[in-house]
């Protein structure tokens, strides 16, 4: 009895060391969520009738371009890039919003996991060419943005075709309480069902090792090129899951790919993913994202004209960066 009294001190110190272990490891994404919270305060104190409708509104807003975040995160995380996350979510977009007009659930059901398969394969083709030309991938993404871009238009060049009922249903209005939104929910689920496992199976430690050092990678037996090309297909999927909600929350196909890409990157950036590859995660540009859309509808809020409140966010998210740096800088010399 006294040894099993015993252990639970030692359960608990070990408990704690394991919470602290994460807390150091996750500093960052901790840093935003109470950055989010701050906003949220913020939010509430700007504008007071700011409850749970908006919240709903907030996350439906938001579903494309954390999806569209997601797929840079995995990109960069390998060691590459892709401007054309933006292209592929156009054309994912219109394809749905085409095959889905006037047809039954059953047909929607088809034409979403039909769409899914189609951003892996364009993702895939990309991370193909960028393996096989070696043209850096900055390059090879730029100019397939391109293609993409055209082909969504040449399918439909203006706004239309529909969504399926149950499509728009399952990102619109709460789930259980006001102040969990379906969107949320779904996002969630999506991303936990695809890149928790990913995360912690061998291709996922491959994904990192690639993105920290090719040359290290390769010596370990690691196949560079296929977990390349694995990572730009993760990148179209969630490209398309991104589209998809373009079309879901619009209930028309968006044939212009807009800002998706630049705002993806922007979330990656202050969400602590590395440029240089081999660091970070998805839940980090996921809280990023949510924090810049916030800082949005508090400029709106308090009237500032659109055109400063972008400069604004610029200002900001350089500002985080910076500051990100130089924390960086100080562990290192220490």
């Amino acid at each position: 009895m006294s040894a099993g009294i015993g252990m639970v001190p030692g359960a608990r110190a070990r408990s704690g060391d394991t919470a602290g272990a994460w807390a150091r490891r996750n500093v960052w994404t901790l840093g935003l969520i109470g950055l989010l919270l701050a906003f949220l305060a913020l939010t509430k104190v700007i504008q007071p009738n700011y409850g749970a409708p908006g919240i709903q509104g907030l996350a439906i807003s938001i579903l494309p371009i954390a999806f569209a975040a997601v797929a840079q995160a995995i990109v960069v995380i390998s060691g590459g890039i892709d401007l054309s996350v933006g292209s592929m979510m156009a054309l994912a977009s219109v394809t749905s919003a085409v095959l889905m007009k006037d047809q039954g659930d059953v047909i929607g059901v088809a034409v979403v996991v039909g769409v899914l398969l189609l951003g892996a394969t364009v993702g895939a083709i990309n991370g193909g060419l960028v393996v096989a030309t070696k043209v850096p991938d900055i390059v090879v993404t730029l100019a397939m943005s391109f293609v993409w871009a055209g082909t969504a238009l040449l399918i439909l060049n203006t706004p239309g075709g529909g969504a399926a009922p149950w499509l728009m249903a399952i990102i619109s209005g709460p789930l259980g309480s006001p102040w969990l939104p379906k969107a949320l929910i779904v996002l969630a689920v999506v991303v936990a069902v695809v890149w928790l496992p990913l995360r912690r199976s061998t291709m996922g430690l491959a994904l990192y090792a690639v993105g920290s050092s090719r040359l290290a990678a390769f010596r370990s037996g690691i196949a560079v090129g296929r977990t390349k090309i694995i990572a730009y297909a993760l990148t179209g999927f969630f490209s398309a899951m991104g589209g998809l909600a373009l079309t879901a929350s619009g209930g028309v196909g968006a044939p212009v790919p807009g800002s998706y890409t630049l705002q993806s990157v922007a979330a990656i950036v202050l969400g602590g993913v590395s440029l240089a590859g081999g660091r970070g995660g998805v839940l980090g540009p996921i809280i990023a994202v949510i924090v810049l859309a916030l800082v949005r509808i508090d400029l709106t809020f308090l009237g500032v004209d659109p055109n400063l409140s972008t400069a604004i966010q610029g200002v900001i998210l350089i500002g985080v960066v910076m500051f990100g740096s130089l924390v960086a800088m100080r562990k290192v010399r220490a």
